[in-house]
């Protein structure tokens, strides 16, 4: 402890003295920037609902590419359940639009607390964050939510013929838009984990065989009970998490150069 109080100087001191605020204060920072956040998620919302009818076409190209286009036929049973599908719909569009707006947010609150060169380390992940979630979310509209509808319209028979819930269908695309979307931030998660010293590639190298089961695992649980939805979740997991190793032996080469820098 007391050589660790001989290292910091000056300005790292002031850094540290500026960046303390009472409890209360950071509590009502928190406040203004949730109150702000549910503001803008609400005025999306009623902006998207408008919309609807627009984002329900987007999302309903993915099942006219997998059949014929007279095939698409969805069909709601409850009066309200139209809806409630739009609204759900609005809601998904909300939050899709103002996720950067939530993560620049986030990173204001975070950020006061953080040391300089620590606020330019996250600023990286901060942009990395969506451009991973979109290209989850395009690997599901244009590669594996085509292939699936196709997979259950080639279940059908000249006697039984599947007719297709409005409600359950836009569940499922959106379900799987945003379990891609987190999934693809496994390679941010861990590089992040590995700036601080919680994970080595050594680590993450010798988990590899337990990592395989646990994605395994996790795409049977988080997508539909059929092999095209498991294994277009898997696949990708895997080949990011051994992106993820190759990003944290990148840093910490980085890491090692600069101590030897600063040594020399």
């Amino acid at each position: 402890m007391v050589e660790q109080i001989k290292l910091e100087g000056p300005a790292e001191k002031d850094e540290i003295a500026g960046s303390e605020a009472p409890l209360l204060d950071h509590l009502v920072e928190l406040r203004k920037r949730l109150v702000r956040s549910v503001i803008v998620i609400f005025g999306l919302l009623i902006l998207c609902f408008f919309f609807a009818s627009t984002i329900f076409d987007v999302l309903v190209e993915p099942y006219r590419q997998a059949v014929a286009p007279n095939k698409v036929e969805l069909i709601y049973t409850a009066p309200q359940e139209f809806f409630f599908t739009q609204l759900n719909l609005a809601f998904f569009g909300a939050l899709f639009l103002g996720f950067p707006y939530l993560a620049t947010e986030i990173y204001g609150f975070v950020a006061p607390g953080l040391y300089k060169h620590e606020r330019r380390a996250f600023l990286p992940y901060l942009v990395a964050t969506p451009v991973f979630f979109l290209m989850g979310a395009a690997m599901v509209y244009f590669a594996v939510l085509p292939m699936a509808m196709h997979f259950f319209h080639a279940m059908e028979t000249t006697e039984i013929s599947m007719l297709v819930k409005v409600s359950e269908y836009l569940g499922l695309a959106t379900t799987l838009i945003i379990a891609f979307g987190v999934c693809f931030q496994l390679p941010v998660i861990l590089t992040l984990l590995a700036q601080i010293d919680l994970v080595s590639s050594k680590t993450l190298g010798k988990g590899r065989r337990y990592a395989i089961v646990a994605i395994l695992v996790f795409a049977a649980l988080i997508t539909p009970p059929d092999p095209i939805s498991q294994i277009g979740l898997a696949l990708p997991m895997y080949a990011l998490y051994e992106l993820s190793i190759l990003s944290v032996k990148l840093i910490e080469r980085r890491r090692a150069q600069k101590l030897a820098a600063e040594q020399a």
